[in-house]
């Protein structure tokens, strides 16, 4: 990842709203869908619905969960897909895995 990228994956977590939006989606179980003809697929995280209802309590998507997630979109840490009427959510696996990547690196020069 580029310093800039960096900077603004961090200066995403530094949020408390989108902290825990991110560490709900990183706890989160694979969910199923059922689907209108009855068949059941599997989803790749919890809807936006389901992240807003964790995070305020609400049974509707709030702007301001909205806004935390186009946020947590926009620097790379989470991707958001359109299935029917609904919008999944999941951890970017790639911008994660840089992230642990950078913090587990050791300094240059430092012992």
């Amino acid at each position: 990842m580029t310093d800039e990228q960096l900077t603004t994956a961090f200066k995403a977590l530094g949020d408390p709203t989108r902290l825990a939006i991110f560490q709900c989606l990183r706890d989160c179980c694979p969910t199923a869908a059922i689907e209108e003809d009855g068949g059941i697929r599997p989803t790749v995280g919890p809807t936006v619905g389901e992240v807003c209802c964790k995070i305020t309590g609400a049974e509707k998507i709030t702007s301001t969960v909205s806004a935390h997630l186009k946020e947590l979109r926009l620097a790379g840490l989470i991707t958001m897909e359109k299935r029917g009427k609904f919008v999944v959510c999941a951890l970017n696996p790639s911008t994660v895995a840089a992230l642990a990547a950078f913090l587990g690196e050791k300094p240059h020069g430092c012992c």
